[in-house]
């Protein structure tokens, strides 16, 4: 849910705002800092996106921006992972991530600086890569932070942290770097911020919502059957046939198990099996998406697929090890929740900044999910996660009006205003750190 209502952080927060002496107003910063350098980085980074572990080159990119900025950098934390800093005084340390990845897609937008990289992908296969989530938005307004906070340290003390993470995409990043000891290594943050761009919100416009994105669980399903004849299904038991059961099956598991207002989602985005036409073959496999938004409603989605899949392997006539097979993957994240305290706070900033049109109204559609919280829920860190809209308004008009559809990300037609979301994004960003990071010298 939105939440902009003025309270009393928004007292504190405009008094720490009316002390910040700015040479020149920031939106101005902003703005000349993109013209000068994050324009033509930003189209770097999207005209060179990497898959998911294999940033190298990218993290390399971010790593030299860094470092001229400033600050100290270690690199290949969980892979690709990196993370720069910039002590400052006495203060709180506040993290920032950025995450650095692309996507296995042929870049179909049209503009002039499209991607036409390729990678060999984890399977061996050579795949065109492309930018479809708006990764480079995030790394660049990231250089844009570190470039601006330095060239702002007077106004400020504490340690900032940035973080370059890679494999989002897979959920996998920020795992592999927490893994890295990170907290022990480089020290807690006392809070934590990420930005998202979003093609499904206009321009000059940010969301901030309690939770701005789901759970997720990767399951697998391997369904057995007896092999046999096409033309002798008598002889056999079809795995076909009882992997389609499932997946029909599976659409009740919410719709029958979760209370009508908890949201939840479970989705068969793979079904495989057979050779031939007329060969009825031994195995099918499913892979699933499962999300949910509590530790609740996670256990009674992934109990009612275990349910549904054994249960209608007997159904089938099977038995033992011969009964559908569910693994959850690694690959599974929990619910990003903003702190509600640390996340008001930056709330009424913005809106005093900004002015409180700024905010995007209405709840989330979708149960997108995002590997950030395993840098902050355990040990338990203040965050805020906000998104950043990246389409003109005139896009939105344009589609009302029964033209071009707005792509969605992960699309290869996806595409943004970067100048608009990465102006945006790293002047609300310097903003909140300014705020948290108050000077505290006399």
């Amino acid at each position: 849910m939105m939440r902009w209502k003025l309270s009393v952080f928004a007292v504190f927060l405009l008094s720490i705002l009316a002390e910040i002496n700015f040479a020149d107003d920031l939106n101005q910063v902003v703005t000349k800092e993109y013209d000068a350098h994050l324009d033509e980085l930003f189209d770097h980074f999207h005209r060179n996106p990497e898959l998911s572990l294999m940033e190298y080159k990218t993290a390399d990119k971010l790593s030299r921006e860094l470092v001229d900025a400033g600050f100290r950098v270690t690199q290949n934390l969980g892979g690709t992972g990196l993370i720069a800093l910039l002590e400052n005084g006495a203060g709180p340390l506040i993290m920032v991530r950025a995450d650095m990845d692309g996507l296995p897609i042929e870049e179909k937008s049209g503009l002039a600086n499209a991607s036409r990289a390729k990678q060999v992908d984890w399977n061996g296969n050579e795949v065109f890569v492309m930018h479809a989530c708006g990764h480079d938005v995030h790394i660049t307004s990231l250089v844009g932070t570190a470039r601006i906070m330095a060239d702002k340290a007077d106004q400020w003390s504490g340690t900032l942290m940035l973080l370059g993470q890679p494999a989002e995409e897979r959920v996998m990043g920020a795992r592999n770097m927490m893994r890295e000891n990170l907290w022990g290594r480089f020290g807690k943050p006392d809070g934590a911020l990420a930005l998202h761009v979003s093609s499904e919100i206009p321009t000059g416009m940010l969301g901030v919502f309690d939770s701005p994105y789901s759970g997720a669980d990767t399951v697998d399903v391997v369904v057995h059957g007896v092999g046999a004849h096409g033309a002798s299904p008598h002889r056999s038991v079809d795995p076909v046939v009882l992997a389609s059961q499932i997946v029909i099956a599976l659409q009740t598991v919410v719709s029958r198990n979760l209370p009508p207002r908890e949201p939840g989602v479970i989705t068969v985005g793979s079904f495989h099996s057979g050779t031939k036409h007329n060969i009825i073959p031994d195995r099918a496999t499913l892979q699933l998406t499962v999300r949910s938004e509590s530790a609740e409603s996670r256990d009674i989605l992934l109990n009612g697929i275990r349910r549904v899949a054994e249960n209608l392997g007997r159904a089938a006539g099977l038995s033992g090890n011969m009964l559908p097979s569910v693994t959850i993957s690694e690959e599974s994240v929990p619910p990003t929740w903003n702190d509600s305290e640390f996340t008001e706070k930056l709330v009424d900033l913005w809106g005093a900044r900004f002015g409180k049109e700024v905010f995007v109204q209405g709840k989330r559609l979708g149960m997108g999910a995002e590997d950030f919280p395993l840098f902050t829920a355990d040990p338990y860190i203040p965050s805020t996660y906000f998104v950043v809209g990246g389409t003109p308004k005139s896009a939105f008009e344009i589609e009302a009006q029964g033209g071009a559809p707005v792509p969605s990300h992960h699309s290869p037609l996806f595409k943004i205003d970067p100048r608009a979301s990465i102006i945006l994004g790293t002047e609300a960003t310097v903003a909140a750190l300014l705020a948290l990071m108050k000077s505290q010298s006399p």
